[in-house]
């Protein structure tokens, strides 16, 4: 009997510091500022898939010409995927269909990408839209920008 309810407490422990982990890298990772919510979808395939499959929710972070983008669900600190302002084409924009809706959170619009020759999705509330848009047209003179 003391054995089980050492084992279930050591179980309560583990869990707690787990969350607590979670918190914390996600604290450490907003720390510096310039983040937002961003759900992503890589390597899409030219037709539209309305499933919502491969939506990985995540936090994206400015990082002078690039968005480092951070899983929510892991213990990594480094990003997961690295996107370059000179890299990236806006190919088109829309409001998420069908299954996708229950996959996002309620206020995103999905934006289609490309991303050196590699398709993505990326969905945002508008107000990360309107600065994502911005920080790729403010990029310095000389950049190709391509914005729809």
């Amino acid at each position: 009997m003391v054995l089980a309810l050492l084992i279930c407490g050591l179980v309560v422990v583990l869990v707690a510091v787990g969350l607590f982990v979670f918190g914390l890298r996600r604290r450490l990772i907003q720390r510096s500022g310039g983040t937002f919510d961003c759900s992503l979808r890589w390597n899409v395939p030219a037709e539209p898939d309305l499933s919502g499959k491969g939506w990985v929710y995540g936090v994206a972070r400015y990082n002078g010409d690039r968005i480092n983008w951070f899983r929510v669900f892991s213990y990594a600190p480094r990003p997961r995927r690295t996107l370059e302002r000179s890299a990236i084409e806006v190919l088109s924009r829309r409001a998420p269909e069908g299954e996708e809706e229950l996959a996002l959170l309620s206020d995103a619009v999905i934006l289609g990408c490309a991303h050196s020759g590699v398709r993505l999705e990326l969905a945002m509330s508008d107000d990360a839209l309107t600065g994502f848009l911005a920080w790729l047209e403010a990029a310095p003179p000389g950049q190709r920008v391509n914005v729809a």
